[in-house]
């Protein structure tokens, strides 16, 4: 509607204005394809439109959509809209409007959902089996239950004793709602009979079963394990196509952010390794991914370091080991001789007020910084752009005056202050003394991230102790209205992923001898002294070749450290120790990696066999137990993904891979591979798990070894 479109580009102040035939709030996601709502003729009948537009009841991340006009006043809508008008509609939600005004970035970012993905003809995607199933059971409530809407509440069983794949377990809520009406069951198990009698036929469930007082035990059709596994090696087809549809169109993840002048310590390493693996998920899920390194390269301590520094006659372009001494030396001062206080404060002064050669000397030490931030992120395979707290400088005074004129922040004794119910504190966006911290810097970033970088979520990665910070950022961008309000599930959308301590064996935070804080670099490199020493007493066979021990140490030592923090409940504390890291057995990298190669080196075998090689290989078929565990664990896969990115936590991934090798660990010793009858089906299986586990180790940013 043309008028509906002019108003809303005048509203936010667009160039051109923003489709208002959908508005996606992109937390949940149709469980249909686009295709499959065209007819034989081309056209889509409006029932198919306002079935995705109006769903509350369809699965918990499926994508809510709303008609504005169409489903909620009482005007006529057409009834069939033409395969070119989905076409057209769906280049339109692709479109990316850039808000002009303070309040413009709630608007508008919604309609930036998933369906361009969706209706990009070259991102074939495999739907994942928890999403199949929810559709299933939403027709079997939908058919069922007509007048009651619920979503489908289908979960994984790791009970064997179940003898079954999921389960539904709608029953027991839905007979809360409707007891008491005429013609009710009479109880959940009669609630969840109606629904397994309700389910359409399909390819999918070999078995729905009523258990206990109202459980539906689903298992799912080995013919359907196999065929899914099999696509794994389709023409068109890869592990790529089992990727999870995206969340939304373009995230920013800030995480890491070490200081300027200062080591990057073990407090980095959460935030460093469980940003990179959030950001690997997002983007293999096809989420654009802006991964940015918020340092801390701006304030006061950077007058003090250079006025230090000149005072000293220490070169600028110091070692950063050494600038930490500086530093340490030059806050000792400020605080105790105030003739360099003054002096400090007045070199903060020339370095904020632009003058040149006071940037200069601080562009060196931000590059010495950087030169050493480098090393880190390259050892431990990060990509992460530098966006540190200087670049928002410019932006401060204007978001200030903008706010304090909205009537958003308001002054009080001399401060400009946003003040947000719930919260004890105001967030001070400007101080009494004219000077602007940490929240206006935060608040000006998350600003720009959306209007100028185009975010429709922003994930930020700090440790616990920043939670209430954020939590008053997130509540003046809201009264701002930049974002939606807290519990809506709308869009642009604003995280922040806090994080428990590493501490040593000691149950206190883990320091040095001397008590300081464990530099990064030094505990990678204790980590490969200690898998390289591991390996020569295993006897692992080498040739004497030093090089390929040293890359095989690297590759098990960084991986065991990123895999022992990435398996913990991100906001639980834990202790680090080697020892437990560096295991054989249990739950470590170490097992993983030496499992991989297990896997490679059976398919080495086939190969040498002549079972393997060239072609299309042979045809999964499930014999036996063991094959069906571990083909029912691969194609859990998705849905892995999908929990990860959803709960923004790594270790439902890590908690999937071990699964998945434990599985392979069991089919592995039940049944022989090469020589047996059934060679090829079981080679194509090593294949799948292969195909797999690479990728979750990729995901997990840790480099899989072939051969150990």
């Amino acid at each position: 509607d043309d008028s509906i479109n002019r108003e809303r580009a005048q509203r936010v102040g667009c160039e051109r204005p923003p489709p208002t035939a959908m508005a996606l709030n992109g937390r949940t996601r149709p469980s249909l394809g686009w295709t499959g709502l065209l007819s034989s003729s081309g056209t889509m009948g409006f029932g198919a439109v306002r079935r995705i537009a109006t769903t509350t009841a369809c699965a918990k991340r499926h994508t809510s959509c709303l008609l504005p006009r169409w489903s909620s006043s009482g005007n006529a809508a057409p009834t069939t809209a033409s395969a070119s008008t989905l076409t057209g509609l769906l280049a339109a939600l692709s479109l990316a409007p850039r808000p002009c005004s303070l309040r413009a970035s709630a608007v508008g970012a919604p309609a930036r959902g998933l369906c361009a993905q969706s209706a990009d003809p070259s991102s074939l995607r495999v739907p994942g089996v928890k999403r199949e199933l929810e559709t299933l059971m939403g027709s079997a409530l939908e058919a069922a239950f007509p007048d009651q809407r619920q979503e489908p509440i289908v979960v994984q069983t790791t009970n064997p004793k179940f003898d079954c794949d999921y389960q539904c377990n709608n029953a027991m809520p839905l007979f809360a709602r409707v007891k008491g009406e005429d013609g009710a069951p009479s109880n959940p198990r009669a609630v969840a009979e109606a629904i397994v009698a309700s389910i359409p036929a399909n390819d999918l469930v070999e078995e729905a079963a009523v258990a206990g007082p109202g459980f539906i035990n689903l298992r799912l059709r080995d013919s359907f394990l196999e065929g899914r596994a099999a696509t794994l090696f389709q023409p068109d087809l890869s592990v790529e196509s089992w990727a999870p549809q995206a969340p939304c169109r373009r995230a920013v993840v800030d995480f890491s952010s070490p200081n300027v002048a200062k080591e990057m310590h073990v407090g980095h390493l959460r935030s460093t390794i469980i940003g990179d693996t959030l950001c690997r998920c997002l983007e293999f899920s096809g989420v654009d991914v802006k991964r940015l390194n918020h340092v801390g390269d701006w304030g006061t301590q950077f007058g003090m370091l250079i006025q230090h520094m000149e005072e000293e006659g220490v070169a600028f372009d110091a070692a950063v080991e050494d600038l930490q001494v500086l530093y340490k030396a030059s806050k000792v001062r400020f605080d105790e001789d105030p003739e360099f206080k003054q002096r400090a404060q007045r070199a903060v002064v020339r370095l904020q007020g632009g003058d040149e050669e006071s940037r200069e000397r601080w562009g060196k030490i931000c590059d010495a910084s950087r030169r050493e931030f480098t090393k880190i992120y390259d050892a431990l395979g990060v990509t992460i752009e530098e966006r540190g707290e200087s670049f928002y400088q410019p932006y401060l005074e204007g978001l200030v005056g903008e706010l304090l004129e909205s009537g958003v922040a308001q002054m009080s004794d001399g401060a400009a202050c946003v003040f947000v119910e719930g919260q004890d504190a105001p967030l001070i966006v400007r101080k009494s003394d004219g000077g602007y911290g940490y929240a206006t810097t935060d608040l000006a970033a998350l600003r720009q991230r959306l209007s100028e970088e185009g975010a429709d979520w922003i994930v930020y990665l700090t440790d616990s102790g920043q939670a209430q910070h954020f939590r008053g950022v997130f509540a003046a961008a809201r009264k701002c209205g930049w974002v939606p309000e807290e519990g809506t599930g709308g869009y642009p959308r604003v995280d922040h992923v806090g994080f428990g301590l590493v501490l040593g064996e000691d149950g206190k935070r883990l320091r040095t001898r001397s008590g300081d804080v464990v530099r990064l670099s030094d505990l990678l490199g204790e980590a490969v002294s200690r898998c390289k020493a591991q390996l020569v007493e295993r006897g692992n066979d080498f040739g004497g070749d030093e090089e390929a021990l040293d890359r095989v140490a690297r590759k098990i030592g960084y991986s065991a450290i990123k895999y022992a923090d990435l398996k913990q409940n991100k906001q639980s504390n834990y202790e680090f120790s080697f020892d437990r890291m560096l295991d054989l057995k249990g739950n470590t990298a170490v097992y993983l990696q030496y499992a991989h190669a297990r896997v490679c080196s059976i398919l080495a075998k086939a190969e040498a066999s002549g079972a393997r090689g060239g072609g299309e290989g042979g045809e999964i078929r499930v014999t036996c137990g063991a094959e069906r565990a571990l083909l029912a664990a691969i194609c859990q896969f998705p849905e892995a993904v999908e929990d990860c990115v959803a709960d923004l936590a790594p270790n439902r991934l890590c908690e999937y891979l071990y699964g998945l090798t434990s599985k392979f660990t069991d089919f592995y010793g039940e049944c022989q591979v090469v020589g047996s009858e059934e060679q090829a089906s079981r080679v194509r299986m090593c294949e799948a798990t292969l195909e797999v586990m690479r990728k979750c180790f990729f995901l997990l940013g840790m480099e899989p070894l072939d051969r150990i």
